[in-house]
């Protein structure tokens, strides 16, 4: 470093002061190139070196430095023991007896998709309808089906009206100021729903240099689910994709969790080389963050009561009390017993809840 009479700080001209700190600060650096170039030749002759300093100097995330909660579904580095042992053996149990467990057994063809039925809030909006588009297209056995306004087409009775069909999830997307803002995830036909805040959404015509999907069943990955709540989460999005995925289409969804939230993407990969991979992603992007999780699927309050007539027009109430099913229902397949008849409960019936004062600090997460 050029030595100076004064401390930059000292000097009163402006622009001889810039001058000094300028001189002072290209010093630095090339002293700390130095460094660094010193240092990558001596590792290029001791990779042994370079492990160890890649070893020691592991930077401090908030991710590394979570709090460790007892639903953490990997052993506590504080103990050691039969503990960990007892964890998995209740991991175990609590997965094969869990409302997913049907779906891991493998009784049904898994090269088919389970069906989904995905819809919204009534009076939705065009670019709610475009977002559920892009969800029927990530889902393979989805449909979308518009919803209707008023009584007769509450959640809890389009969910019992659709685990009656066969279908396998319900997906119900939330719009405020004519923006898609919440999703609504149910497992059918016995629960449970889960509630997630639904952020940064981008459709696949807003990726530059997007690809194109193909009908092709994807692969998933779920990354860093580690908790009981993570996993009943991970294992619910699992449910919604066939169980074997078509590989010649080289389609991968993934969702990852980080500091609790659930980062979606879709990409399609191809091999450059032996050693080599590309990616290009399909779209769309969102960021999801679980609220509430439920036993069941949603309930409906008044479910089999009449509504009241209205005092100043009673015989229009008495019309209005004919209620019209989410789409018709056909009199053979009552006749033929087809439909199994699935009741919506009274009361909720909350797993968890998100509180903010759940958050004591940066580092608790739950998922």
């Amino acid at each position: 470093m050029p030595g100076t009479r004064f401390e930059p700080s000292a000097i009163k001209n402006k622009i001889k002061r810039e001058e000094v700190i300028r001189k002072n600060k290209k010093v630095k650096s090339q002293a700390k190139l130095q460094r660094r170039l010193a240092l990558a030749k001596q590792e290029a002759n001791d990779p042994a070196a370079k492990k160890k300093r890649l070893a020691e100097n592991v930077p401090r995330t908030l991710d590394n430095m979570r709090e460790f909660d007892p639903s953490i579904l990997t052993a506590d580095p504080s103990q050691a023991g039969p503990s960990s042992e007892n964890a998995q053996e209740e991991m175990a149990e609590d997965i094969s007896s869990d409302p997913f467990a049907s779906y891991f057994s493998l009784t049904e063809d898994p090269s088919l998709p389970p069906k989904v039925l995905i819809t919204t809030s009534p009076k939705a909006s065009k670019f709610t309808y475009d977002f559920c588009d892009e969800l029927v297209g990530v889902f393979p056995g989805a449909e979308f089906i518009r919803r209707k306004k008023g009584k007769g087409f509450e959640m809890g009775r389009i969910a019992g009206w659709a685990a009656d069909r066969g279908y396998k999830h319900m997906f119900v997307v939330n719009e405020d100021m004519k923006k898609p803002n919440a999703i609504t995830m149910i497992h059918l036909p016995n629960g449970p729903s889960a509630y997630f805040k639904l952020t940064s959404i981008e459709l696949t015509k807003q990726i530059f240099g997007h690809a194109r999907a193909t009908p092709h069943n994807p692969e998933l990955v779920l990354n860093n689910f580690v908790t009981r709540l993570g996993h009943a989460v991970g294992r619910m999005f699992q449910t919604a994709f066939p169980p074997m995925p078509e590989f010649q289409g080289r389609q991968v969804v993934t969702l990852h969790n980080q500091r609790d939230f659930l980062f979606f993407r879709r990409h399609r990969y191809a091999f450059r080389s032996t050693e080599k991979v590309a990616l290009q992603e399909i779209g769309p992007r969102f960021t999801l963050k679980l609220r509430w999780l439920k036993k069941g699927i949603p309930a409906v309050t008044n479910y089999g009561e009449d509504s009241k007539p209205l005092e100043f027009d009673p015989e229009m109430a008495a019309k209005n009390t004919k209620q019209e099913p989410f789409p018709e229902d056909t009199a053979e397949d009552h006749a033929s017993g087809k439909l199994e008849k699935v009741i919506p409960p009274k009361q909720d019936e909350y797993i968890w809840v998100w509180k903010p004062e759940l958050e004591t600090s940066r580092k608790t997460f739950f998922l």
